[in-house]
């Protein structure tokens, strides 16, 4: 057990209920929405079938940063499926899995810090502080529904996830993209998605991979997504942009329409 567990006990996430949110997406059919759910065991086929049969890249199925290198290779891609089963299987809630209509198709895995020993074992990603933060280690998003808000719209969930869970604090390890990065090695976010939902830079021990960290004491701030359908009010109509106050009424001009009394 590292020293943050010993000092943060996790909290036993099946005692907390279902947590649902929705989001509009960019790009998808006239308001289509997101359902973003915690993955539990009757929704680990859908998993699966998001996962394929290369469970998401290299055989990996969420468990690199659980496992020591021998461990992970010595499981193989099968081996290290069935061990999030069993996880999963225990009770335990890994992440939330994105569903548009009836299928899955995104994936971030949040939990609390000390879930994954491989960071306390990097020097790169090694604690900042003490806190009982929670982190964000990885992003899945189905190839055909990427470039539509996915990312931004599991990182918004996880912040909530984690909020009602207690955490004070929601860590993220994002990679900064190169001209030659391909998909698979940006699996844990950019540093630019998650700036623009508040996270702030809290250390970067080497130039690529910063440790980013977004206090929960406050809500996200909601930016739009591009080619979302404007706000709506309760009737169902655009919310209407607030109006600036007006100044003190200027008294007409001498000979020009002089102010009535306050007699009728």
């Amino acid at each position: 057990m590292t020293a943050s567990a010993e000092r943060h006990p996790v909290r036993p996430l099946q005692a907390l209920g279902p947590i649902r949110y929705r989001a509009c997406m960019s790009n998808g059919p006239a308001g289509s929405t997101l359902r973003i759910l915690p993955l539990t065991p009757e929704r680990f086929p859908d998993l699966e079938r998001l996962f394929g049969t290369n469970g998401a890249s290299c055989g990996c199925w969420c468990m690199w940063w659980r496992l020591s290198t021998a461990e992970f290779r010595a499981a193989g891609g099968d081996g290290n499926r069935r061990a999030l089963r069993r996880y999963v299987r225990a009770g335990r809630v890994p992440g939330l899995l994105a569903y548009d209509g009836s299928a899955a198709v995104g994936w971030v895995a949040v939990e609390p810090r000390a879930c994954y020993p491989r960071l306390a074992r990097s020097r790169n990603l090694a604690e900042v502080d003490d806190a009982p933060v929670w982190s964000i280690t990885c992003f899945y998003v189905d190839r055909r529904h990427r470039g539509r808000g996915i990312v931004r719209a599991l990182i918004e969930a996880a912040a909530g996830y984690a909020r009602a869970a207690g955490a004070g604090a929601l860590e993220a390890y994002p990679r900064e993209p190169s001209p030659t990065a391909v998909d698979s090695t940006l699996y844990t976010g950019v540093p630019s998605t998650f700036r623009r939902l508040g996270f702030a830079e809290v250390a970067r021990r080497v130039p690529s991979r910063p440790v980013m960290r977004l206090a929960l004491t406050a809500p996200l701030p909601r930016t739009p997504v591009p080619g979302s359908p404007p706000r709506r009010g309760r009737s169902g109509s655009p919310t209407p942009r607030p109006v600036p106050p007006r100044g003190p009424r200027r008294a007409p001009r001498s000979g020009r329409g002089r102010l009535r009394s306050g007699r009728g």
